[in-house]
């Protein structure tokens, strides 16, 4: 076959090529496409396979004797440049598609073009200068260009060898990490470049050149990369999504259903049973169990409103001095009440070393220790659960390190990451009869976060499990500790003050007013904001006013606006409501109001109330 002949039959070829990549790309970048990191590499090689054959072109047509050997050497560069280029990004994404979330935690993989762009660039820039530095030279026949050879054409040879031996590897070594859809244009690759390179080496160079990366930029498309495959793909993703979602959901609000009626039902039978009884002591046990059911309901409601407060940031951690052996003691009785008749042995060590007073959220340590206590408590049918604090200090720091071990059920390993995922609950068909919610443990670990801390799981399935915490806490020496303590603990003396409260409802009238009978207060009640500021225009005088926000026609917001706008004003006023949500406390606080109270009332919230404001 004539010089001639072959340069035809290649420049037609490439042409072909141009054309065919050229209408591909057009196609390609004219549809929506899914952004991500081995789309924004395949963008790369089908722009580098259009400029590869354009170069090639222009080689082509340059290469004649008698034309200027500048721009054949620039030409023929590009082209070698171009094709360089195109090989380098296949094998990179080769890297990108073999990635999984377990290969990732490899620093060799993380040589991907969105996790290591510089270096990647600096690459590309590295072979693109090489190959324009270094010398070419070129043996022309019968006018035609038929050869070149120098140090610019083994360095693009050497740079294939090498990219081809990593696609080949990277094939070899990560097949099972690879979709086997993707397999196809990844050997086309291979055997086609190799087969390339054969002919080149026996003087078939200017035949088909580019072909090979064409085709495979192609079956790559069609197989991969399809921008309608792809979206297709996203969107099944989303559908699967939402569709976990929504089961998450159903499930979360059948299990709610349960928790919360299971208390309801102690409420509500307890309370049926002492209008009936005539027994005193009959009557305080079941009142008893009626506040024990209505704390569980309580949590239940609280652990809601943590998780709200978390979704939107808002949930805080509030330092004040607190007696670390008390909170400790009210946790070993609050766990020894869920014991109950359960045949467990409590087992309890708090160290000796524990500082008297220390600086810190003691809520939320209590809400921690509890949550981990009552986990054990629920999961363990026989044996053990054991409660140990010891702590470390240094300088004005201690740190508490309390564990709960238990010889429950037990956590398979596989289970373990999924233990403070909200809404979550383990082995489910074992544990049906186990109340739980599944929000416990997710706000728990937000808790530790949010106080700088840090949790450890330790767990053996059927055996039984160890939760550790650890929380640096400030140790607490001031004196103004023990005066503030001497002070709180005097008693209220408000007999001759006088509380207005502010309701619509006629039973959180009636509860409130008789949680304040107990500290011999006077009260009034009214069911309205109208009836609110009537009494206030009558000249009736009083030292505090309750006031619920959410009631018809007025709300207490506006209410309190209009008694804010009354002359001499001064009277106390404190939100008592149920809307206990994410923000509501610095939204009430906000619009004037003294102070915040949520429903149901906290009798030491209250005790709180009035001895800032009437003792």
């Amino acid at each position: 076959m004539s010089v001639q002949t072959l340069k035809f039959i290649s420049l037609t070829v490439s042409i072909v090529c141009f054309l065919f990549i050229g209408i591909l790309s057009m196609l390609y970048f004219s549809k929506q496409r899914v952004h991500t990191k081995e789309n924004s590499v395949y963008n790369a090689l089908i722009l580098s396979n259009v400029f590869c054959l354009l170069s090639e072109i222009l080689f082509y047509l340059s290469g004649y004797e008698g034309n200027n050997l500048a721009i054949i050497s620039f030409t023929e560069k590009l082209y070698l440049t171009f094709n360089c280029l195109w090989m380098y990004l296949h094998t990179i994404y080769m890297l990108v598609i073999s990635e999984n979330e377990q290969m990732k935690k490899d620093k060799k993989i993380n040589l991907s073009l969105s996790a290591k762009k510089n270096i990647v660039l600096s690459v590309a820039l590295f072979i693109i200068v090489f190959v324009f530095v270094l010398p070419i030279s070129h043996s022309f026949e019968e006018g035609v260009l038929i050869s070149s050879s120098g140090a610019s054409m083994i360095f693009m040879f050497m740079i294939c060898i090498i990219l081809i031996i990593m696609n080949i590897y990277v094939i070899a070594r990560r097949r099972k990490y690879i979709e086997k859809s993707k397999f196809k244009p990844l050997i086309t690759f291979v055997v086609l470049i190799l087969i390339e390179m054969v002919l080149s080496m026996a003087g078939f160079r200017l035949l088909l050149f580019t072909l090979p990366m064409t085709l495979v930029t192609f079956i790559m498309y069609h197989t991969i990369e399809n921008p309608d495959i792809k979206m297709l793909e996203q969107l099944n993703i989303a559908k699967e999504v939402a569709e976990k979602a929504n089961h998450a959901k159903t499930d979360f609000l059948s299990n709610m259903s349960h928790e919360i009626r299971t208390p309801l039902n102690a409420i509500d039978g307890f309370s049926q049973l002492i209008l009936e009884e005539n027994d005193i002591d009959t009557i305080k046990d079941e009142a008893r169990d009626i506040m024990m059911a209505s704390q569980n309901l309580l949590e239940l409601v609280n652990g809601i409103l943590d998780i709200s407060k978390i979704e939107a940031n808002k949930l805080e951690i509030i330092n004040t001095s607190y007696e670390p052996r008390k909170i400790f003691d009210e946790l070993i009785k609050l766990t020894k009440a869920r014991i109950g008749d359960k045949p467990l042995e409590f087992r309890v060590n708090i160290s000796e070393d524990l500082p008297e007073y220390l600086m810190g959220d003691y809520v939320r340590v209590k809400q921690i220790i509890l949550n981990l206590l009552t986990n054990a408590v629920k999961y363990t049918k026989k044996g053990f659960v054991e409660f140990n604090v010891s702590v470390v200090k240094k300088d004005s720091v201690c740190r508490l390190i309390v564990s709960v071990k238990d010889s429950g059920i037990g956590i398979k390993k596989e289970n373990i990451d999924k233990l403070f995922t909200k809404f979550e609950r383990l082995d489910t068909d074992k544990n049906m009869t186990i109340e739980g919610t599944g929000l416990g443990l997710a706000i728990t670990k937000k808790l530790i976060e949010l106080m700088h801390g840090n949790i450890v799981v330790d767990s053996t399935y059927g055996v039984g499990s160890t939760f550790t915490v650890a929380l640096d806490q400030n140790i607490d020496v001031h004196v103004k500790v023990v005066e503030a303590k001497v002070k709180e603990e005097k008693k209220l003396n408000i007999k001759d003050k006088k509380v207005l409260i502010v309701d619509d409802n006629l039973i959180n009238l009636k509860v409130a007013a008789r949680l304040l009978s107990t500290y011999k207060v006077e009260t009034e009640e009214v069911s309205s904001g109208f009836d609110c500021i009537k009494k206030i225009e009558d000249g009736n005088k009083y030292d505090l006013i309750l006031m619920d926000d959410m009631m018809p026609k007025m709300s207490g917001v506006e209410t309190f606006k209009k008694l804010q706008a009354m002359k001499d004003f001064k009277i106390p006023v404190i939100a008592l409501t149920a809307n206990a949500i994410a923000g509501m406390k610095e939204n009430y606080l906000k619009e004037g109001f003294n102070d915040y109270i949520s429903k149901p009332i906290d009798k030491k919230e209250l005790e709180r109330i009035l001895k800032t404001y009437l003792n």
